[in-house]
């Protein structure tokens, strides 16, 4: 009988094999860690809807950073709750509101031991719950918007921000940033850019950690989950608006566009990011707490796709527990 010229399996016959032929890998570098921190709170808050999740006060902020330096982590994305809103967003400008604090707060604790990144969106300061202020007839404006975001980037750059990561899909968000920031002396403060970042179904649970007060939905101004080549546009008009890095979000029903980015994104040499979204981990961990799946080996297995799909770094709220699993060699 014919015996098969090639046989694949010789490299899958041990732990040690696999592990010396693996193509993708993670790193606990490779992470990045986003957290919420709410104003007005003595205790941190669980939110119901992501388990082991919660809103942080300034002083567990403090503490989760220096778990995510000391474990390895590469950055901490930073989202503010303010006790107060209204219709401008005025509270993410205040020096002294929660995600300006907390800034402070993180990089007065770890320092340059990792990189901190904070959101620059309108989303968790307005009453109404929009990226943007508003028309008179309700619609979103883009331009009145993008100068509050500038000031934004200034505020954030100023209280210590390594980068700002602008999330509100507006048009010009990253000139208009970039420009500010580099007016005001703040040329060294990076951009990671939202560029291809849809309009999902899955950001419920995230409406909930950032106590979000929107009706409706933000279809005018988030991608359409039916287009892939938009997502190069966005990505071009943002690199050249001057994006330091660009990311795609959600992550995991999104990898057909990750990979389309990540290969227009390295002929330009800039890293990829890609953001494993509030609903993403819920799934898995309702699915988990069932005992339909395995926990932590498809946390580990949906990180590494996102990761082999072409994303450099990932933001996920298991980046702390997985960096521990990765030092403790599990994965």
């Amino acid at each position: 009988m014919a015996f098969p010229s090639h046989r694949p399996r010789r490299l899958r016959q041990s732990a040690a094999m696999r592990r010396l032929v693996a193509e993708t890998r993670l790193h606990p570098a490779d992470l990045i860690l986003p957290v919420f921190v709410r104003e007005g709170i003595s205790e941190p808050v669980a939110i119901t809807s992501m388990p082991g999740v919660v809103q942080h006060t300034q002083d567990t902020l403090r503490r989760a950073a220096s778990e995510a330096v000391e474990l390895g982590v590469g950055g901490i994305m930073l989202f503010g709750i303010p006790e107060t809103r209204d219709a401008m967003g005025s509270a993410s400008l205040d020096p002294e509101g929660v995600l300006n604090r907390g800034i402070r707060a993180v990089k007065s604790e770890v320092g340059s031991d990792i990189v901190v990144m904070s959101d620059l969106c309108l989303d968790e300061f307005t009453d109404h719950g929009h990226c943007g202020v508003l028309t008179a007839d309700g619609a979103v404006d883009n331009d009145a918007t993008l100068e509050i975001y500038g000031q934004m980037g200034v505020a954030q750059a100023e209280a210590g921000a390594d980068m700002v990561g602008p999330s509100g899909m507006m048009d010009g968000q990253v000139a208009v940033i970039r420009q500010a920031m580099d007016d005001a002396g703040r040329q060294d403060t990076g951009i990671l850019a939202y560029a291809a970042k849809y309009s999902s179904a899955f950001y419920g649970p995230f409406r909930e950690a950032v106590d979000s007060q929107l009706t409706g939905d933000r279809k005018t101004y988030q991608m359409d989950p039916a287009n892939r080549r938009e997502a190069l546009l966005e990505v071009s008009l943002d690199l050249d608006e001057g994006a330091d890095l660009v990311m795609v979000k959600p992550a995991m029903s999104y990898l057909d566009i990750l990979r389309d980015v990540a290969e227009s994104a390295f002929e330009r040499g800039v890293p990829v990011s890609a953001y494993q979204i509030s609903g993403e981990y819920a799934m898995i961990e309702a699915a988990a707490a069932n005992g339909w799946i395995d926990r932590d080996a498809a946390v580990a297995e949906s990180v590494l796709s996102i990761r082999r799909a072409g994303a450099d770094t990932v933001l996920t709220y298991w980046a702390a527990e997985l960096a521990r699993w990765i030092k403790e060699g599990r994965f």
